[in-house]
């Protein structure tokens, strides 16, 4: 039901492979938990035949997660239910300092503010944040975009203000791309994907994730897939990583602006105003090159992925579902002429569709031990 594969009883009793009454005993508890609601006199469509099928809805007014996303220019709270349906949010333009309990107690406040304007019941919280968290210690190993020391607790200090501001439940904290793709893959453009590949960018810098079989790749210790630091450009930018010419400072919002010849300006962050520059000046020269040559980075950088990983579908954020809208066929000619075996231009492009969907997947951490044990979790 989480995923909308589930709308009636029958649906269910075929998901679950069980019986009618199973399915039955099944849905009464999860409704008793207040978690969805069973239609308890369905209508059966005109000129059906047979007994029509109790219809399944997730409880809009039932329990909700608090989700919670820090990023180069603020950050954002959110209350998430079932489904990945926000149901409150929060943002917050703020400076991040070097002391991450900052602006981590800033969006724990304005969650735990949502909270008591709604009187939701609250079951766990997520936190998602631009930089690989290794596990299982919970530590913000690279945060290179914010002014966080390497290694920052940030999972110890977001579980200590969660529980001062008097919210129960499990706490989780995880990579702001691994998240979005998470979100993507259960309710976006990732559905159905078995090996999805998804690269985003964020404020500033790229970030990447794999899906397979519906879990997260995150590798040994939750740094896998820092897509970020491939070189596309041996001769490019200086990196914050050490390299040279990476995507994360080839293909970010900040590489955009330069190429175009443009200021950033503080009034609005480097990723709105590369949107609002590719929407509203498509033909100017320099926008038009600046685009071309970030696609054929991208482009670089997607096939060399490709060819290592062998995704059946590529999700693009950020950034970079706005260069694929802006020219959909320059990306998909890069990466299929750079694909071994004639392969890399069979494997579907498609921009992301959820909105905050690093928040929605902050969220599915925090909803996950429902998902798994909804009586151990809720009675």
């Amino acid at each position: 039901m989480h995923t909308g594969r589930a709308a009636t009883r029958a649906l269910l009793t075929a998901e679950l492979g069980v019986t009618r009454a199973t399915a039955g005993a099944v849905a009464a508890e999860l409704e008793a938990l207040g978690l969805i609601r069973v239609d308890s006199r369905p209508a059966a469509p005109a000129g059906s035949q047979g007994r029509p099928s109790h219809r399944l809805s997730l409880d809009e007014t039932g329990p909700v997660v608090l989700a919670a996303q820090i990023h180069a220019d603020g950050f954002r709270a959110a209350l998430v239910g079932l489904g990945g349906r926000i149901v409150a949010t929060a943002p917050g333009c703020v400076t991040v300092a070097a002391d991450p309990a900052q602006v981590i107690g800033a969006v724990v406040d304005a969650g735990a503010g949502l909270l008591r304007d709604s009187r939701r019941r609250c079951v766990g919280a997520g936190l998602a944040v631009p930089s690989a968290i290794a596990e299982p210690e919970g530590t913000a190993l690279n945060p290179l975009h914010i002014a966080w020391p390497a290694g920052a607790p940030v999972r110890a200090i977001f579980a200590a203000r969660v529980r001062a501001a008097g919210i129960d439940g499990p706490v989780f904290t995880g990579n702001d791309v691994n998240l979005a793709a998470l979100a993507e893959h259960r309710h976006g453009a990732g559905r159905d994907a078995r090996q999805l590949l998804c690269v985003a960018t964020g404020h500033r810098g790229v970030g990447g994730a794999l899906v397979l079989d519906g879990r997260l790749h995150t590798g040994s210790s939750g740094l896998a897939l820092e897509v970020g630091h491939l070189t596309v450009d041996p001769d490019g930018r200086p990196c914050h990583c050490g390299g040279r010419g990476c995507l994360d400072v080839e293909t970010d919002p900040l590489a955009f602006l330069t190429e175009a010849g443009r200021e950033p300006g503080p009034e609005v962050s480097l990723l709105q105003r590369s949107r609002e520059l590719l929407r509203a000046e498509p033909a100017d020269p320099a926008v038009l090159a600046a685009r071309e040559r970030l696609i054929d980075r991208l482009g670089l950088g997607l096939a060399g992925l490709v060819n290592i990983l062998n995704p059946d579908r590529i999700i693009l954020g950020g950034l970079h579902r706005e260069l694929l809208a802006a020219d959909p066929e320059r990306l998909r000619a890069v990466v299929a002429d750079r694909g071994l075996w004639g392969r890399g231009g069979g494997v579907p492009i498609l921009a992301c569709t959820l909105d905050h969907n690093s928040l929605v997947g902050a969220a599915e951490l925090a909803w996950q031990p429902v998902l798994d044990d909804p009586l151990g979790a809720l009675a």
